[in-house]
């Protein structure tokens, strides 16, 4: 519970004891007395109880205190668990109409949070509040935090496994057999082996000149570039040296080439997997999102733990979402290249014909 400043029109609106309210109060004293009134409009604002005298804004218990006539240093001897304060919990559940939170509500809201929030909200703290606010329409007191957690935990990973199994059943055995090359066993060797020289991956074209098949190249074009190849950004072409370097070093436009060629590479091993064009129809841009960053952050040891589904998912994201961002650098490099980007000046020659 966030301690903010309330000022006088949130405790007015919030923390006022109404006349059937008074009425329950009413017959009790002191500590009791004020303590009751705390659990009362504390429920009233939050649809629950707080779970300690920590939660209640001293504000709120100043302003109640004035109301019921009652110290506000005594409700430091209100107990806090026990029989007293049990009672005091039903007695208010009663008059708002609300229950404890039962085995049978769990599984159900977390069945409704699953096929109505979590398939396109995957941040923990915003299905929480989903969770909250169908409790509260429901009459229903919320569970403990920690029973809380775990329905959500319970309805992001069904809705994952929901959302997973339907991309997956999507692609091709042939598709889903690429996609899982990119982090077999054998390949994460090699793309380590290939990063700690610095050395880049035997290029399509290489391949062809080899003989390779278009059969084969599909299999093996991913695993050829590598994950690593595949999340990287083209690296930018250094500026031209101010001063003579003592060894000739490769002119800007043969670096662009180099750069383009990769991309190349890049674009097309990634379009031999075939993806599906309406992939990710219906799912959420931010879930897709999600998933390529997943897909980005975790080793290929890592991603050969999930599931299935799971691991085809995730890499088909990164592979949806880097295919679109490569055709774009393809572009860039292609202009650079070519000479005619924006602000290009134009040649004397040039001027002088136009």
């Amino acid at each position: 519970m966030d301690h903010i400043s309330l000022n006088v029109h949130e405790l007015t609106e919030n923390w006022t004891l109404l006349e059937h309210e008074r009425e329950l109060v009413s017959g009790k004293r002191g500590p009791t007395r004020l303590g009751f009134a705390v659990l009362l409009k504390f429920h009233t604002r939050y649809g629950r109880f707080p779970r300690d005298r920590s939660e209640v804004p001293d504000r709120a218990v100043d302003f109640l205190a004035r109301q019921v006539r009652v110290p506000a240093a005594e409700l430091d001897s209100y107990d806090w668990t026990g029989r007293t304060i049990e009672y005091h919990r039903a007695q208010i559940r009663r008059h708002f109409g609300f229950r404890e939170c039962t085995v049978a509500d769990a599984e159900e809201v977390t069945a409704y949070l699953t096929e109505h929030v979590a398939r396109e909200e995957r941040r923990p703290e915003r299905v929480r509040a989903e969770l909250l606010a169908r409790l509260r329409a429901q009459s229903i007191e919320p569970p403990t935090p920690g029973r809380c957690d775990r329905i959500v935990k319970a309805a992001l990973r069904a809705a994952e496994e929901y959302l997973t199994a339907g991309i997956s059943s999507r692609l091709t055995a042939a598709s889903v057999r690429r996609i899982v090359s990119l982090v077999d066993d054998g390949d994460a060797v090699r793309d380590d082996t290939a990063d700690s020289r610095n050395e880049s991956p035997p290029s399509t074209a290489t391949a062809t000149a080899i003989g390779l098949t278009e059969t084969g190249l599909r299999e093996t074009g991913l695993r050829d570039i590598g994950l690593r190849k595949i999340k990287e950004a083209p690296a930018p072409a250094p500026a031209p040296a101010l001063a003579p370097a003592p060894a000739p070093a490769p002119a800007p436009g043969d670096l662009d080439r180099r750069a383009m060629l990769m991309e190349i590479d890049k674009l097309l091993a990634i379009r031999a997997v075939e993806l599906p064009p309406d992939l990710f129809d219906g799912i959420a841009p931010a879930v897709v999102a999600g998933w390529r960053a997943r897909a980005e952050a975790e080793s290929p040891s890592r991603l050969r733990t999930h599931p299935l589904p799971l691991r085809v998912t995730l890499l088909a994201a990164l592979l949806h979402q880097r295919e679109r961002e490569i055709a774009d650098s393809l572009v860039e490099l292609l202009i650079s290249i070519s000479g005619r980007g924006p602000g290009r000046k134009r040649a004397p020659e040039d001027a002088a014909r136009g």
